[in-house]
């Protein structure tokens, strides 16, 4: 067997070290140990992932950000199928780069009985390997014209898992339809109990 080249080596060790790196950042995958996680809610309560993994399945849900045309989407539909999702044995968390007092807001506008968690730096995503970009400036005119303006500190990327009693990933969706998004979760965990 003959030896490998020095250029064939260091591509190896640099290809595993890649993979490991990626590891480190959180790419996760079905089958994976979910991070342990925390952040602040839209009530000012620090919500710890300890606290809920194990005893349902819990959906988390990364999202760009509160009243966007295709975020309010996503949560209006969340809100409707809150009823059938807790019925399967699910808890629904939302994660954005909004700040509390503006998921405040959005939960009190869109009547959401689901918690939203903050994450202004992205630290939450980054431990899902979530994308995140830039965060931006946002005007939003309110049901009753009141015109609402907020800086959202980053944006992240629209990325839905379900972790499981064991606090595994058991469900990723990296292609996200907003207005799909609770209803396949709902499929997704009938198939869940019929195993």
């Amino acid at each position: 067997m003959r030896p490998l080249s020095a250029s064939l080596l260091c591509l190896f060790v640099l290809t595993v070290g890649a993979a490991a790196q990626d590891k480190e950042k959180g790419e996760l995958n079905v089958g994976d140990k979910a991070p342990v996680f925390e952040a602040m809610d839209a009530h000012g309560t620090n919500w710890k992932s300890t606290d809920h993994v194990g005893t349902k399945f819990i959906v988390v849900y990364f999202y760009p950000g509160d009243f966007t045309p295709g975020c309010t989407a996503q949560a209006k539909k969340f809100q409707e199928n809150m009823n059938k999702l807790y019925d399967q044995g699910a808890e629904v968390v939302g994660i954005s780069g909004d700040s509390s007092q503006t998921h405040v807001l959005f939960t009190e506008t869109y009547k959401l009985t689901y918690t939203l968690l903050s994450d202004e730096t992205g630290k939450v995503a980054k431990k899902f390997g979530v994308p995140i970009t830039a965060g931006a400036n946002v005007k939003f005119r309110l049901p009753d014209k009141t015109m609402l303006e907020f800086k959202r500190e980053s944006t992240l990327a629209r990325w839905t898992f379900v972790i499981d009693r064991d606090g595994k990933i058991v469900y990723k969706n990296t292609k996200v339809n907003p207005l799909q998004d609770s209803e396949k979760i709902q499929v997704f965990l009938e198939g869940v109990d019929k195993k």
